[in-house]
C-alpha cells in the first residue's frame, strides 16, 4: 500500500482512496479479493499510513463490493460492519447453470472469453447490467465502478439498444440513491477511451450525476494513469 502512496505523491495527487475487492461465495480459478482477516490487515496498515502521511496526502480506505444475488444479505452485513471511506459497486462474476465455477466477465482467460461468446455477448452483458441494478438497489454504496468495463477483452462486441435502455434505468436509479459514477481511466490502454464510454457519460451528465475519478491501479505505477486525458473530455 505504501508503494501506491509513493506513486500518488510522485504524480502530484493530493487524495487517494483504496478500493480493495470484497466478494461472497464466488468460485473461480483463483481468489482476487480479500478475506475478512486480510481486511483487518488492510485497515491496520491503512491507519498506520494515514498517520504517517497525514500532512502530505489524504488517504481513504474503501471497498469495491462485487455483487452476488445469492449472497446479498452477507454482502450487506460485511459492508455495514466497517467504516469505509467509499463503497464501490461492481459485478465481475456471473453464475452459469451447470458449472461449478462462476464466469469472470473481466478475465483475460481464453476459457472465460469463449464461454461469453458461446452464451451470447448481448445476453451476458444484459445479465451483467441487471446485476448492477440489483446491487445499486440493495447495497448502501457511494459509487458505481467501470460501468461498461465488463467483457472488455471480447473483440467485436458493442452496446445494443437493449443495453442502452437498461443503462438509462440504472443511471436513474443511481441518481435516486445519490450515487456517483466512476470515470475509470484504465480503459485508455485497453480501448483508447475511459470506462464508461462517452455516450454513457453524456446520459449521466444530463441526469445531473456526479463523477469521481478512478485509475483501477492494480500496480503502484498505474496510480492516476491517463488522468491527463480527462480535462479535454470534459471540455
Amino acid at each position: 500500500m505504501e508503494e501506491y502512496i509513493q506513486s500518488a505523491l510522485s504524480s502530484g495527487i493530493t487524495s487517494i482512496t483504496f478500493l480493495e475487492h470484497l466478494e461472497a461465495d464466488i468460485h473461480w480459478t483463483k481468489r482476487t479479493w480479500l478475506t475478512d482477516e486480510l481486511f483487518d490487515t488492510y485497515f491496520a496498515e491503512g491507519l498506520r499510513l494515514q498517520n504517517l502521511y497525514a500532512n502530505r496526502l489524504k488517504i481513504g480506505l474503501g471497498v469495491e463490493c462485487g455483487w452476488n444475488f445469492e449472497q446479498r444479505q452477507q454482502l450487506r452485513e460485511k459492508i455495514m460492519a466497517r467504516n469505509w471511506a467509499e463503497i464501490g459497486i461492481s459485478c465481475h462474476f456471473l453464475k452459469i447453470p451447470g458449472r461449478n465455477n462462476h464466469l469472470n466477465l473481466f478475465s483475460r482467460s481464453e476459457e472465460d472469453q469463449q464461454l461469453i461468446i458461446d452464451l451470447g455477448t448481448e445476453d451476458i452483458f444484459s445479465r451483467y447490467l441487471n446485476a448492477l441494478e440489483e446491487a445499486v438497489e440493495y447495497l448502501p454504496a457511494t459509487k458505481l465502478c467501470h460501468l461498461d468495463g465488463a467483457m472488455r477483452h471480447i473483440k467485436g462486441w458493442s452496446l445494443t439498444s437493449r443495453h442502452l435502455k437498461q443503462i438509462d434505468l440504472l443511471l436513474r436509479l443511481m441518481k435516486e440513491k445519490g450515487m456517483k459514477l466512476e470515470i475509470n481511466t484504465s480503459g485508455f490502454p485497453l480501448r483508447g477511451e475511459q470506462f464508461p464510454a462517452l455516450p454513457i457519460l453524456l446520459k449521466a451528465r444530463a441526469l445531473g450525476l456526479e463523477f469521481v475519478m478512478g485509475s483501477d491501479a492494480h500496480r503502484p505505477r498505474d496510480v492516476g494513469q491517463e488522468f491527463q486525458q480527462i480535462p479535454a473530455l470534459f471540455k
